[in-house]
């Protein structure tokens, strides 16, 4: 089933996950391991791996995680986000420094 969410996720997230899976598919081949196998290690049906590897929205990043981590790819996984190689996250931060950084007055004995 559809949600809305999926419907009108943006264009360059469906043609990022539909890559993602197609890259899944093909390192599975790879690996020359059969669907059948693939689907009960990361305990999931087949309709679900072939959904996986259309690139499917509906699935869980979980179910991704899974299979990513059978291929030996789950460690790149966390690079998605980093906030290392988020440059427009970096570049918000920047404008948001203040222009002139005043000296902190010491607290000196209260008379």
């Amino acid at each position: 089933m559809k949600t809305r969410a999926t419907q009108a996720l943006p264009r360059a997230a469906r043609q990022a996950l539909a890559k993602l899976g197609a890259d899944i598919a093909v390192a599975r081949r790879k690996r020359r391991i059969s669907t059948v196998s693939m689907a009960e290690r990361a305990f999931i049906s087949r309709g679900t791996l072939y959904k996986v590897e259309r690139g499917d929205p509906s699935v869980s990043i979980g179910i991704y995680a899974a299979v990513l981590a059978i291929l030996g790819l789950a460690g790149r996984l966390a690079q998605a986000a980093d906030r290392r190689d988020d440059t427009l996250g970096l570049d918000i931060d920047e404008d948001r420094l203040p222009r002139k950084v005043q000296p902190r007055r010491r607290a000196g004995p209260r008379s």
